[in-house]
């Protein structure tokens, strides 16, 4: 956690409890916990599966483990580095991105909560390595930032992309706003890695949100984003319409699968929860859209602009990779350890335990043929290309070669075969003979 947030937030975090609250009164005015993030039982267990999940889901898709990975405890968008904001107390997406860049040299965040991600455009406003684009509601609304204008600092300039929204968002202008946007940034960008957080208080019908999407047009962006062949983090965040965001990640975890699920929900423990349609998807409301689609076109035309003063894929200078944050090997290592000899594993688990025949070893006396048992010595067959070439000798010439194998010949007729086996001898002393005649018959002419 330390990676971003301070050492003494962190151990705040670690040490406050809704029992000694009276102690850190300095400290919860300080960091900003009390009011909007309250303490409760567990507060740092829940950072560390927040945070964790972020960060395991990076090293995966750094290791190219998988392409798609989601962590629906995380995508909290408000922490800061010595603050909690908006119910987040630990910034998992930030820990998330700092391990991407790890490997990859670009990373897009996209935001579609309804809120703007303000402690992810704080921590990267400065970078050029790191493009935050957020789709948000704006105005007199929490946190009160993501106007147009903010474009990011420094080297990290035209890299922050806000478009601020009205209240009433439907399904067909989010689409129009996302997809042309989207579309130039990865143009513009072309991301490595991109973290979506999808939250779900853009739904609508949340009790904190003020948008009109339904799980389909908030499920699109997800959708858009996953046809780039670009490795995905997602991640969750806002949704204070509990059924409703169960509702819409559920949705959206099956559009990560490429799988499609039924309308009618299964029975299950908290089936009740959900009528009294008992359906996956919602129906939207009533409510006037007060997005004119001049003032979005008017919000594109300066995004599209500030695009346009960005070079190409910026370059980032050649550095040697730092080490992950979680040793999946290790992890399997240890596993193994401590699993039980009773329980069958898994196929895959025993694929992987399986040593693969083609693997190169080095061998303590290489090039001598003589290899371990179990395992090939596969730098031997190559072994004879280094070998010097030495002079032939009159043994080799006593070899059988090609020439000395039977062969097949034909009569000028066509009409009778018969095998010709010449002795290497002979062939020899013939050809020595025919020398001797030569030098003779040249001496003569002499």
């Amino acid at each position: 956690m330390t990676k971003f947030h301070s050492d003494e937030y962190v151990k705040f975090l670690k040490s406050i409890r809704p029992d000694n609250m009276h102690e850190f009164n300095k400290q919860m005015q300080r960091f900003n916990v009390g009011e909007d993030c309250p303490v409760f039982d567990g507060l740092f267990e829940f950072c560390q599966l927040s945070a964790g999940g972020s960060i395991a889901g990076a090293v995966k898709l750094n290791k190219q483990q998988t392409d798609i990975a989601i962590n629906w405890g995380g995508g909290l968008h408000h922490a800061k580095k010595s603050e909690a904001s908006g119910f987040c107390y630990i910034n998992d997406i930030v820990m998330g991105i700092l391990e991407l860049l790890k490997y990859h040299q670009r990373v897009l965040y996209v935001d579609i909560d309804i809120h703007h991600g303000d402690g992810v455009e704080e921590a990267f406003y400065t970078t050029d390595r790191v493009m935050t684009c957020s789709f948000h509601k704006y105005g007199e609304y929490f946190p009160g930032t993501g106007d147009s204008k903010d474009i990011g600092a420094g080297r990290g300039k035209y890299y922050a992309l806000n478009f601020p929204m009205r209240d009433g968002m439907d399904d067909e202008c989010y689409e129009r706003c996302f997809k042309p946007v989207i579309s130039k940034v990865m143009e513009y960008f072309r991301p490595g890695a991109v973290v979506l957080q999808c939250g779900a208080d853009s739904l609508s019908g949340d009790r904190l949100g003020c948008f009109n999407l339904t799980l389909k047009g908030h499920g699109k962006c997800v959708e858009f984003i996953r046809s780039f062949p670009i490795p995905l983090l997602q991640v969750g965040g806002g949704g204070y319409t509990i059924r409703n965001v169960a509702r819409c990640w559920t949705y959206e975890t099956s559009i990560a699968l490429a799988t499609e699920i039924p309308n009618d929900l299964p029975y299950n423990d908290y089936y009740e929860y959900f009528g009294p349609d008992f359906k996956l998807h919602i129906s939207p409301s009533n409510m006037t859209n007060q997005n004119t689609p001049e003032y979005l076109d008017n919000i594109k035309a300066k995004l599209f602009e500030n695009l346009r003063m960005i070079p190409h894929s910026p370059s980032v200078q050649m550095q040697d990779i730092p080490n992950d944050a979680i040793d999946i090997e290790e992890q399997e290592a240890v596993a193994r350890d401590h699993a039980d000899p009773d329980r069958r594993i898994s196929i895959m688990a025993a694929d992987k335990a399986i040593q693969p025949n083609n693997e190169f070893y080095d061998e303590p006396e290489e090039g001598t043929g003589a290899p371990k048992i179990g395992k090939p010595a596969a730098r031997d067959i190559q072994s004879h290309r280094d070998t010097p070439k030495r002079a032939r000798n009159d043994e080799d010439l006593s070899l059988p070669t090609k020439d000395s194998q039977s062969s097949k010949r034909t009569d000028a007729a066509g009409d009778k075969q018969f095998e010709s086996k010449p002795k290497t001898s002979e062939r020899t002393e013939t050809t020595a003979g025919q020398k001797r005649n030569g030098i003779v018959e040249s001496e003569n002419n002499a």
